[in-house]
C-alpha cells in the first residue's frame, strides 16, 4: 500500500475550498525541501493575513494514506512560532490511517493556527504553513481487536 499525499478528490475542493479547477490543478503536494528534513512542509492554497489574536482555519487540500502502524504529526513550522507566535490552537495534529478518503470529508486535512504574536501573520499562497511527519506507533500486547469504524463530524 505505502505512504504518500495526495490532492482531495475534487467534489471535496469544491465544497471546501473554491470551484477553481486551475486552482485545483496547481497547488503542491507536501514534500521535504532538504535531503536530511523530518517534516514534509505543506503549502498554502490562497493568500491569507492573521491578525493579532485572531484564529483561521485553513485547508489544506490534502488527504495521507500510511501503514497501519503509522500516524502523521501535523504541527507548527519552527519559524511561525519562534519569530511570529503563531502555533496551532491544538498543539499537535493526529492523523490516523483510518481517516484517509473518509465518506464525510475525503480525509480532508485542515489546519487551525493562532496569531498570539503583536503584529500581522502575512502568508502568501505557496508559502509553507505547517509541516507533517511520519511516526511509528506501538500498541499493547493484549489488546481486543473489537474497534467501531470511524465517524467523522468534521
Amino acid at each position: 500500500m505505502g505512504r504518500y499525499f495526495e490532492k482531495i478528490k475534487y467534489e471535496q475542493f469544491k465544497n471546501d475550498i473554491s470551484d477553481d479547477k486551475k486552482l485545483y490543478e496547481e497547488y503542491n503536494l507536501p514534500k521535504r525541501e532538504t535531503k536530511y528534513a523530518a517534516g514534509y512542509d505543506f503549502y498554502a492554497l490562497f493568500d491569507f493575513t492573521l491578525k493579532p489574536g485572531e484564529i483561521k482555519k485553513i485547508p489544506t487540500g490534502v488527504k495521507v494514506n500510511m501503514e497501519g502502524d503509522e500516524v502523521l504529526l501535523l504541527v507548527d513550522r519552527s519559524s511561525q512560532g519562534f519569530k511570529y507566535n503563531v502555533r496551532f490552537c491544538n498543539q499537535v495534529g493526529v492523523i490516523d490511517k483510518d481517516y484517509y478518503s473518509n465518506p464525510n470529508n475525503d480525509g480532508h486535512m485542515w489546519i487551525r493556527i493562532q496569531n498570539e504574536g503583536d503584529k500581522d501573520y502575512v502568508v502568501k499562497k505557496g508559502d509553507g504553513i505547517c509541516q507533517g511527519m511520519f511516526m511509528k506507533y506501538l500498541t499493547v500486547d493484549n489488546e481486543k481487536e473489537d474497534f467501531i469504524e470511524r465517524e467523522t463530524n468534521y
